[in-house]
């Protein structure tokens, strides 16, 4: 595995998906949403680098944990290290969250191999941009109705999207 770039984490988080999730903060976000809870994350310069074995191994000592989430910062911005981690995290039987500034579909459009890693370990996917006008807080795990919660496993074998309200 490799070095990633984070802005922080949350060893324990419950708001960041469903079930006890350790989520990380990617450092580095070419989005710049007006209102982002996380404006600390946009700077490519800021954060550190923590190795992702390291990662690991503080994830799995947590047996009460039901997965991972990638926030950010822009997680696909460190698409390939963030794959690698989310491969292991998946052998271990946790599951993996994604937060995402960009739509699914302008993600798929990059034909990039790290993307496209990411999102084959992506078992739900938050995307699109946070819109201040459109932010409600009535919404799981998501801050502006424009962002939409996919089931990507499910996504993935039906050719179609499914939203993750609609396959629960």
């Amino acid at each position: 595995m490799m070095s990633i770039k984070l802005a922080g984490k949350a060893a324990d988080s419950i708001v960041d998906g469903a079930g006890m999730r350790y989520t990380l903060f990617a450092q580095g976000c070419p989005h710049h949403c007006l209102g982002c809870q996380n404006p600390a994350t946009h700077d490519f310069e800021g954060g550190v680098n923590v190795e992702a074995e390291t990662i690991l191994a503080e994830i799995l000592e947590n047996p009460l944990l039901r997965g991972i989430t990638l926030s950010g910062g822009e997680p696909f911005c460190q698409a390939a290290p963030l794959a690698a981690l989310a491969r292991e995290v998946h052998a271990h039987g946790l599951d993996v969250w994604v937060y995402t500034g960009y739509t699914l579909e302008t993600l798929e459009n990059m034909h990039d191999e790290g993307i496209a890693a990411l999102l084959g370990e992506t078992d739900v996917l938050v995307d699109g941009d946070y819109r201040e006008g459109e932010r409600d807080l009535t919404l799981p795990f998501r801050g502006s109705r424009n962002q939409r919660l996919i089931d990507m496993k499910k996504t993935r074998e039906k050719h179609a999207l499914v939203l993750w309200e609609e396959a629960r």
